[in-house]
């Protein structure tokens, strides 16, 4: 069970706030032209979730592999060349994650501090804030776990290959 959970973690935060934010957009807009009056918070909490599923979903990109890249220059190098580019732009890419996240808490830290409110739901503006730390820090244990499945597979696959190979002689 904890196992599924932490597969599907990412999905278990965007797909109900996905929905939740439709419909928060959908009732503010017919509550603006169809009553003429519209909820002063609903603009704000869409806005926020948006932020979270955002960096939420960064790191869901990031375990499913979806991120954009640019692969001229990987594709003109062996095998062997990629694999070791592969693991220079994965370190690359968990040390900007690293400094993204450890500023993001202090930034958090900062206005928390400062007991700073949003101005229509009165939230503690922290937690709008806390999406760029938390969504860092899942991106750098995704990567991380990505990088060590690969790692094994790679490895396990070259083992069984080398194995079937050495029968077959």
């Amino acid at each position: 069970m904890i196992k599924f959970v932490w597969n599907h973690l990412e999905e278990f935060f965007l797909v109900p706030s996905i929905i939740f934010s439709v419909m928060l957009v959908f009732s503010q807009v017919i509550m603006r032209y169809i009553f003429g009056n519209s909820l002063a918070w609903s603009e704000e909490l869409a806005r926020y979730l948006f932020i979270w599923q955002i960096w939420v979903g960064a790191s869901y990109a990031a375990k499913q592999n979806a991120h954009l890249r640019i692969t001229v220059i990987k594709n003109w190098l062996s095998r062997s060349a990629q694999k070791k580019l592969e693991v220079i732009v994965v370190v690359i890419w968990i040390a900007f994650a690293v400094y993204i996240a450890r500023n993001g808490y202090t930034l958090v830290e900062r206005v928390g501090r400062f007991n700073q409110l949003s101005s229509a739901m009165r939230m503690p503006m922290m937690y709008a804030h806390l999406a760029v730390p938390v969504g860092f820090s899942l991106m750098i244990v995704r990567l991380i776990e990505n990088s060590v499945k690969d790692l094994f597979l790679t490895e396990q696959a070259g083992q069984a290959e080398q194995y079937a190979g050495g029968e077959s002689k």
